[in-house]
């Protein structure tokens, strides 16, 4: 697997932009060819999502374009929020000489409000002539999605031939489940809407479905993936590729959650079933009481053991292995269900680094998996507090 630069647009067929007019944003991306999508699970469902997903079924998986704004979620606005969904996806049809149908929508910001459709015009006409494919270009429309968010989160791959690359914002309001994140991902893998649908599916799965932040499922979250078909490639060469990219995005996420200084990624293997193994790492990675350990640099292990506890997985406290990772070193709290004296100052150490690894053994089969999170701290609560003030 090889990182490449450029973002969506080191995806040939892709080209992006984006403004950006105090805190509201408009992104453009033309790229055209099949095309799948995954939604929120939360029952408000804002109203892009509902636009872009009838779309994909009207025209069996196929895109030319996403428009997507920052600053109003458009979620929670009836009828007049799915006429402006449609009017958005009506002015970058116009643009590129298409079917508004085959236009997705993509809407973050605050839950409640209506569009302001004459700002929308005002920055889609600025925006409109910028399209471009260039590396700048991908980090532009990223930009103009971006909320809360404190940096650009963007990767692009090669592997065996074939190109996978994605943005994504999202730094608030993120939980498993689709963990308010937009997620725009392209390939020039020549592969139809049916398999990219599976495809995106599985690396969801492991990846978004296996972040949160603070626990709040989006009325927005939207994944969607189009492949401009440039390439013949092997679904199994496309899939790892996916996954990689998928996953990465995820942490990059974790790493830039709202007031986050601190990343931690919890490996649980020995579980009996694969649900099992997601639902332990989950519960850890969602943890409030592990959040603001973690925060503190606090080696209290015992919130992480409590959070196995009620997960819902299959777990016997007595053969429980539980160790710590990061800043080069390593450490085990607990060995097959009993604690393992003297690693205390050696677990604040490394809790006191920017990353950590939850190591979690449970000692009852073979079947693995991943969670990525971040610490709670006061500036979440400040972010928070303050958000439509």
């Amino acid at each position: 697997m090889q990182r490449v630069e450029g973002g969506i647009c080191a995806i040939e067929g892709v080209r992006a932009c984006g403004v950006r007019e105090g805190r509201y944003g408009l992104a453009l991306i033309a790229a055209s060819g099949a095309a799948a999508g995954m939604f929120t699970t939360n029952r408000v469902r804002a109203a892009p999502l509902a636009v872009t997903a009838e779309h994909l079924t009207l025209t069996g998986g196929h895109l030319d374009g996403i428009i997507a704004n920052s600053g109003c979620a458009n979620a929670y606005t009836g009828g007049q929020g799915a006429k402006d969904a449609r009017d958005m996806a009506s002015l970058l049809a116009g643009f590129l000489k298409t079917d508004e149908k085959r236009i997705a929508v993509a809407s973050t910001g605050v839950i409640g409000r209506y569009m302001d459709m004459d700002l929308i015009s005002r920055l889609f006409q600025e925006a409109k002539g910028r399209l471009r494919s260039e590396a700048e270009a991908s980090l532009e429309a990223e930009r103009a999605i971006m909320t809360t968010d404190s940096r650009e989160k963007e990767v692009a791959v090669e592997h065996r031939g074939l190109r996978v690359a994605g943005i994504v914002k999202g730094a608030g309001m993120i939980a498993p489940h689709m963990a308010t994140m937009l997620c725009f991902l392209f390939t020039d893998a020549d592969l139809s809407p049916e398999v990219l649908k599976v495809c995106l599916a599985d690396a969801v799965q492991d990846s978004f479905n296996m972040l949160t932040v603070d626990g709040d499922t989006s009325t927005n979250d939207t994944v969607i993936l189009t492949a401009t078909g440039r390439r013949q490639a092997r679904v199994e060469d496309f899939q790892e590729a996916l996954r990689y990219v998928c996953t990465d995005l995820a942490r990059q996420m974790a790493r830039d959650g709202e007031g986050a200084s601190r990343f931690f990624e919890t490996r649980v293997t020995g579980a009996r079933s694969i649900e099992d193994a997601r639902l332990a790492a989950k519960a850890v990675a969602s943890s409030s009481l592990v959040k603001t350990a973690v925060y503190g640099a606090d080696p209290n292990w015992g919130r992480i053991i409590c959070a196995l506890g009620y997960s819902g997985a299959e777990m016997d406290p007595e053969l429980v292995t539980l160790g710590l990772e990061g800043s080069g070193q390593r450490v085990e709290l607990v060995q097959r269900g009993r604690i393992a004296e003297g690693g205390l100052e050696k677990a604040r150490e490394i809790m006191s680094g920017e990353e950590i690894v939850i190591n979690i053994d449970l000692g009852l089969g073979t079947a693995s998996a991943r969670s990525f999170g971040c610490d709670l701290t006061h500036e979440y609560v400040n972010v928070n507090a303050s958000y439509t003030t």
